[in-house]
């Protein structure tokens, strides 16, 4: 659904539902399933739902082992083709299957009050991208940060940086972007998060 905000429109978001994107894969350093584990322990702790990929693999599998170790609700939603492989967490509260990969990131857009992504490949890459986009179009008002892991996004910022100065990405957007090394922080500042829709397009110089 598309919404159409005035300019100076604001909302402070209330969270029950945070959307976790990161790798179907551990990383190269333990510090990667350290932090997503504390992750998934402080959202549960702050009464919070995670709702992911569905995955039992990587980081996915860690973010929700760390929630459910604090008694929290997980859900996962992940497309039939990957459940047939047997990679659907089996301990998370409930388990959505959905015939293809567009219906899952829908879903789980949709049904998220907020998203955060760790560190993962180019899929977790490509649902950062487009949650970005769509609050850029105004088909969301919601928060959304990176779990900076070892630096992990450090390029990433500075290239969307790079966009800004050369007048493809407005510095507005940009620094709606919430990006924290310190989980704690992360959780507390997208919490703490207004959100106010901002015109996408760049006039020409």
């Amino acid at each position: 659904m598309l919404y159409n905000y005035p300019d100076d429109f604001s909302i402070l978001i209330s969270m029950k539902t945070l959307a976790v994107y990161c790798g179907s894969s551990s990383g190269s350093a333990s510090e990667f399933e350290s932090s997503a584990f504390k992750m998934g322990q402080l959202i549960a702790s702050d009464n919070m739902q995670v709702i992911f990929g569905g995955g039992h693999v990587g980081l996915m599998g860690t973010i929700a082992d760390g929630a459910l170790s604090e008694g929290g609700t997980v859900i996962g939603v992940i497309p039939q083709f990957l459940e047939d492989k047997e990679l659907g967490h089996p301990g998370i509260t409930e388990l959505i299957t959905v015939p293809d990969m567009h219906q899952r990131k829908a879903l789980i857009a949709e049904k998220a009050d907020a998203f955060i992504a760790l560190p993962g490949g180019i899929g977790t890459l490509e649902e950062i991208m487009e949650i970005m986009t769509w609050g850029q179009l105004g088909i969301h008002q919601k928060p959304f940060g990176l779990l900076n892991t070892l630096g992990f996004y450090n390029y990433l910022q500075k290239f969307l940086r790079h966009m800004a100065t050369s007048s493809f990405l407005k510095k507005d957007h940009l620094e709606q972007l919430i990006v924290e090394e310190n989980p704690e922080i992360l959780l507390s500042s997208i919490k703490e998060a207004k959100i106010q829709y901002l015109d996408k397009w760049i006039p020409k110089p």
